[in-house]
């Protein structure tokens, strides 16, 4: 300002008067002491708010990096088709286009530098923007040179270089960006976007706009295909073992399964709405299909975070808050879904009363008792081939989510996902109530069919029992003013349905094996045409071919056999015990 250009120019100690209370005199040092307190203490105050303040700054830029780096090509790819169609005004148009995203990247790149604190990544990223901005208006020209002369073979061949350097370069720029910014930040951006991009997929369809559901799908595609690149790569910077194992398997499940299924769907949906005639297609089907694009990447992350810490995941956590919902437009949002105070219904379970909390946890430390049984007897088998095996795993797994909807954790954010998650156990229950009865109808031995089919039939029970109990919510109150949350009669009533199931699910598993084994021993395995399960025990973890026995153990002593004792099929499957679980 002009006042503090006068007082460095003159450099006096020169009479500041201020009036608060009455009229005082304050000399300057004394004014340039107070201001470096206050300046010390403003510092301060920063750096303690500086996590919060970051993470607000952190996340828009990871949307500006998730947006701008998907599909790089296409502004290069529309301009070199205009160019050789020899139309001069296109090119022009769509040299300004590309001109545009070229600046977006290096606009993008410099954003990335600033919240990154690796030197020499950020000095990486910064030449290769450098080289961008120079290499934009180079391939302008190129551009406009094949319009002009779009039969010359000296111009089409400049093309074709420029565009082969440009496609490096943005490519160089691309693995220095990912370089530079979080893994974690970068995933949970992605996933939210997969996200939304789902739901603009299915309101698309639902509405008929053939160009929407396109662009649409083309984006989920591109994300996709960049998480699973940059997971891919991040992954090489470990040492093989089991988490690189479960990240990996989770990138070739998106990548070779759930992707393919996803663009066969999309182009049945475009053909059947592109016709002349509407034809009709399954609906279903692709919201099933994006809905599987979205659970991939969100297991790609989960798979991901299980290395975090505590605290690097209770960082990333405020980002996880915000409450997404996958449902179709024709859905109708029930008064459960409805926010209490902006709050969802599972963090309103996390506020129930400390008594209350006790009470449900001693409930899911009974239903954690009964998960390690189904966790010891799933882990002897081998799940390739039994798919009894697997629904029992996916049904674990469902329950344990719900169980921990009911403290206030998991996935699980509202009442209409909790019923959501009990059908899809009911779904579960019914398919292996379908394979055990295939079971049962081969067992010639008549006591063990009787005890599969009661089994199967408390899975129907508690199936029905947790469908009704998958109501569960936090009733609030306002007594005086003071919000009242309770809820624990709907929260125990969910976990020991889920405790019962669990109970029933592990006495079917070891009545449908021992139902098979008696199949086997009365007609033998060459009668068996086609085997219902494939019962495999899974394979034991290597041990040395020599044991090296102790020096005291060389001499033992010899004796007498005990005499064989009958022991049932279900107690001596009891007593097997594997070494992982699932």
């Amino acid at each position: 300002t002009p006042r503090a250009d006068l007082l460095k120019e003159k450099k006096i100690n020169f009479e500041f008067k201020m009036i608060s209370d009455g009229e005082s005199v304050i000399t300057l040092d004394k004014l340039f002491q107070w201001l470096i307190t206050r300046t010390l203490f403003l510092a301060e105050f920063i750096d303690l708010q500086f996590p919060a303040i970051e993470s607000c700054y952190t996340f828009p830029v990871m949307d500006h990096i998730s947006d701008s780096f998907l599909e790089t090509n296409v502004p290069l790819l529309v301009l070199i088709e205009a160019a050789k169609s020899g139309n001069e005004k296109e090119v022009k148009e769509y040299a300004q286009v590309f001109r545009e995203h070229a600046n977006k990247l290096v606009e993008v790149a410099n954003l990335a530098c600033s919240i990154s604190n690796n030197e020499e990544g950020v000095k990486l990223v910064r030449m290769a923007a450098t080289q961008i901005d120079s290499l934009c208006p180079q391939v302008i020209n190129a551009a406009l040179t094949l319009a002009a002369r779009p039969q010359s073979k000296v111009a089409q061949d400049n093309m074709d270089v420029f565009k082969d350097q440009w496609e490096k370069q943005v490519r160089v720029l691309t693995e220095a960006v990912d370089d530079i910014t979080s893994v974690d930040d970068f995933l949970s951006v992605s996933e939210n976007h997969i996200l939304e991009d789902v739901n603009k997929c299915v309101i698309a369809l639902q509405e008929g706009d053939v160009d929407t559901l396109d662009r649409t799908a083309g984006a989920i595609r591109g994300r996709a295909a960049r998480v699973i690149h940059i997971i891919n790569a991040e992954m090489e910077n470990y040492e093989a073992g089991v988490y690189t194992e479960k990240v990996l398997e989770a990138t070739k499940l998106l990548s070779e399964t759930v992707m393919p299924r996803f663009a066969e769907q999309v182009e049945v949906a475009i053909e059947a709405l592109s016709a002349n005639v509407p034809q009709p297609f399954e609906e279903n089907e692709f919201i099933d299909a994006s809905r599987l694009v979205y659970d991939g990447v969100r297991d790609i992350r989960k798979a991901v975070l299980m290395i975090r810490t505590p605290e690097e995941l209770e960082d990333d956590s405020d980002f996880e808050q915000e409450d997404y919902d996958v449902r179709s437009r024709t859905s109708v949002q029930t008064e459960d879904d409805q926010l209490i105070a902006g709050q969802s219904a599972r963090a309103i379970m996390a506020q129930l009363p400390q008594e209350e909390k006790a009470k449900i946890a001693e409930q899911v430390e009974i239903f954690h008792q009964e998960k390690s049984k189904l966790d010891a007897e799933v882990a002897k088998w081998d799940d390739s081939g039994n798919d009894i095996i697997v629904l029992a795993k996916q049904m674990c797994m469902i329950m344990m989510e719900m169980t921990d909807f009911t403290r206030g954790k998991g996935p699980l954010k509202n009442t209409s996902d909790v019923i959501n998650a009990a059908k899809k156990i009911a779904e579960a229950g019914s398919r292996m109530d379908k394979l055990a009865r295939a079971v049962a109808d081969q067992c010639p031995d008549s006591a063990c069919k009787q005890d599969l089919l009661a089994y199967l039939q408390r899975i129907a029970l508690y199936c029905h029992q947790l469908n009704i109990c998958s109501k569960v919510k936090a009733e609030v109150q306002n007594l005086g003013g003071e919000l009242i949350v309770s809820g624990l009669d709907s929260a125990t009533s969910l976990i020991q349905a889920a405790k019962n199931l669990m109970n029933a699910v592990v006495l079917t598993v070891k009545a449908s094996y021992v139902a098979s084994t008696k199949y086997q021993k009365v007609y033998g395995t060459a009668a068996v045409n086609s085997p219902v399960v494939s019962w495999k025990m899974k394979a034991p973890e290597k041990k040395p071919l020599v044991k090296r026995e102790k020096p005291e153990e060389y001499q033992t002593r010899v004796r007498r056999g005990s005499q064989k004792k009958h022991i049932s099929p279900v107690q001596a499957l009891s007593e097997f015990k594997a070494m992982d679980s699932f």
